[in-house]
């Protein structure tokens, strides 16, 4: 299994509990492939370098999860079609 490491940006007005939907939601996707998060990062709002989709700033977590090359390329499926998703980015550690 490798290390995936996924840095993701929601929407700023999203209650806390919207916030955990949304990241239960990637957590059953990461398990329902054979995956494991090993961590989650909630960062809180931060503003945006740039204005994206007229917003100013952004809600960042950072996921640390564990599995094969269909884990990210099934989370990133997901995450292109959320609603609550700015951006995104998966990478592999080392």
């Amino acid at each position: 299994m490798s290390n995936y490491e996924a840095l993701v940006i929601l929407r700023p007005n999203l209650e806390e509990d919207a916030v955990q939907a949304v990241l239960d939601r990637f957590s059953n996707a990461i398990s329902q492939q054979g995956g494991e998060l090993v961590k989650v990062d909630k960062w809180g709002k931060r503003k945006l370098q740039y204005e994206i989709e007229k917003l100013r700033e952004g809600y960042y977590v950072l996921l640390n999860f564990k599995g094969q090359p269909a884990v990210p390329q099934e989370l990133e499926r997901i995450m292109k079609i959320a609603d609550d998703v700015i951006r995104f980015l998966v990478v592999r550690k080392e």
